[in-house]
């Protein structure tokens, strides 16, 4: 048995591919150097034989198995390469999609653990397994998927979520025998973990959550240091009000309207009386639209001028608070440790 089967669509993103083997592959060669066993993996597909990915790359993958069996590997889910619901809608309506939601849904209905990132999020809708789940995706898709499941949680400010026990670390000992390795690094996982991710690029955020919560933080954080990744916890200060509001009106007449009122944003019964409607039926429309509340939508459009005056200026952090609608620069603070685990230095950095 291997630790990981990695799942390729056709059309997927072929950046999320090869992040996920650069990645696993590291790992093997610094598993000794961190004191755990090496991960193990095969690439597979739901027909076999060649994949092609987008921009024409090919991958040669083995057929996934169709007959019912243990396994205990965590099924990986690349991004599908999908970025629009029309796209979305007509890529799990194919042929290649359907069969790898139903092998989905029956490796986790066996006890088995799914990870998958961005788009690929949206196979694990069709194949049932996020009731009552919480999960993200890409951040402006969070809405779209929040419609089309109902019955999950959909936190579209989180890089990574974990929904369900962790599984068995597979790390050693320099003390352990030989033998005792070798079980220790097949040691069964935990059930049914479903961990999401955001977009493309935050398959490499899962790979490192994956390593760190089955082989240990050693080497985890060896790939990280020998690949310059920098794990993140958040795909708040990334978000673009009006992109999220995706196609809302209300949304983006709503985002511009804050964001022209800087430094003194309007009240949600500002915002409610401008657009004549009861506070609860504008936070209705919001919540459907963005999966956030109206206050929350306010926030976000002050961060995102906010970082992007520590990006662009010289200005002190005072000044920006000061300049989003804050007598202080401790509540802007306080809102972006709050929402994206970040300081206000580490966004200059980002420049």
């Amino acid at each position: 048995m291997v630790d990981f089967t990695v799942l390729v669509l056709e059309g997927a993103h072929p950046t999320g591919v090869a992040m996920t083997l650069d990645m696993l592959g590291a790992a093997k060669l610094l598993a000794p150097r961190a004191a755990t066993a090496a991960p193990t993996w095969r690439v597979c597909s739901v027909q076999g034989g060649d994949v092609l990915l987008q921009a024409g790359m090919k991958l040669d993958t083995a057929k996934l198995p169709s007959k019912a069996r243990t396994d205990t590997s965590t099924w990986i889910i690349p991004g599908l390469g999908l970025n629009s619901a029309s796209s979305i809608q007509r890529g799990l309506q194919s042929a290649q999609a359907v069969r790898a939601a139903t092998a989905i849904a029956k490796h986790v209905h066996g006890g088995g653990s799914v990870a998958a990132a961005c788009s690929a999020v949206f196979l694990l809708q069709a194949a049932g397994v996020l009731e009552g789940r919480r999960v993200t995706t890409t951040w402006w898709l969070a809405p779209l998927l929040q419609r089309m499941q109902p019955g999950c949680v959909v936190d579209a400010d989180r890089m990574v979520i974990s929904d369900g026990d962790r599984g068995t670390k597979r790390g050693t000992d320099r003390s352990t025998d030989r033998s005792t390795k070798r079980d220790r690094s097949r040691a069964l996982p935990v059930s049914s973990t479903i961990v999401t991710a955001g977009a493309a690029f935050a398959q490499s955020d899962l790979m490192l959550h994956l390593l760190r919560t089955q082989f240990g933080n050693a080497l985890a954080e060896a790939v990280s240091r020998m690949l310059l990744i920098d794990g993140r916890t958040a795909q708040s200060p990334f978000i673009i009000p009006e992109v999220l509001a995706s196609g809302s009106d209300l949304v983006a007449s709503l985002a511009l309207r804050v964001e022209a009122a800087l430094p003194n944003p309007p009240s949600v019964a500002a915002l409610a009386q401008a657009f004549c409607m009861s506070t609860r039926t504008l936070g209705r429309h919001v919540q459907s639209a963005t999966g956030m509340s109206t206050l929350a939508l306010i926030n976000s459009v002050k961060l995102q001028r906010a970082r992007k005056l520590l990006q662009d200026s010289r200005m002190s952090v005072d000044r920006v608070a000061a300049a989003v609608g804050y007598q202080d620069a401790t509540a802007l603070r306080r809102l972006i440790k709050k929402v994206s685990g970040a300081n206000p230095g580490q966004f200059r950095t980002q420049r």
